[in-house]
């Protein structure tokens, strides 16, 4: 019987040598590998990991985080996923909200939150929406600049 870590093991390195673009596609790699799991537990652990829905050649596949760090994810990878996934960006005082297409705010809350994203307290992701919490000294309309300059908007 394989355990959750080395299930998650295994996740990490066929996300790493393959472009998988869906849950069951992985259950069927998983399985080519003696690892008999649902989908439910896939969905699971993906979400443990913290994998994202990425954009790459015009497919949308899974990918794993390019470091499991804060503060290190590259300005390039940063504005590529500003440029792919925010469509509207608005703050009120300290607070900043990005609109993003369904299911796609996670990945934009993620990717800042491994950045060096001056001025960003923390970020809240519901489903197409991001909250950014900007320190009060720099307030939410220079992260909303900062955003917009991003996503090119």
């Amino acid at each position: 019987m394989t355990t959750k870590a080395q299930r998650q093991h295994l996740i990490r390195e066929l996300l790493a040598s393959s472009e998988i673009g869906s849950q069951a596609q992985m259950v069927g790699l998983l399985g080519e590998h003696s690892v008999e799991v649902t989908q439910a537990t896939v969905s699971r652990d993906l979400d443990e990991m913290g994998v994202a829905k990425m954009r790459t050649a015009g497919r949308t596949v899974y990918a794993v985080p390019e470091a499991d760090a804060p503060g290190t994810l590259p300005e390039n990878t940063l504005r590529r996923v500003f440029g792919d996934w925010v469509l509207d960006v608005r703050w009120s005082q300290n607070i900043v909200v990005l609109s993003t297409p369904p299911g796609s705010a996670h990945v934009v809350a993620s990717a800042i939150d491994r950045s060096e994203f001056d001025g960003v307290i923390g970020t809240v992701a519901g489903d197409d929406t991001l909250f950014i919490v900007a320190v009060e000294e720099l307030g939410g309309a220079a992260v909303a600049g900062r955003c917009r300059e991003l996503a090119d908007l």
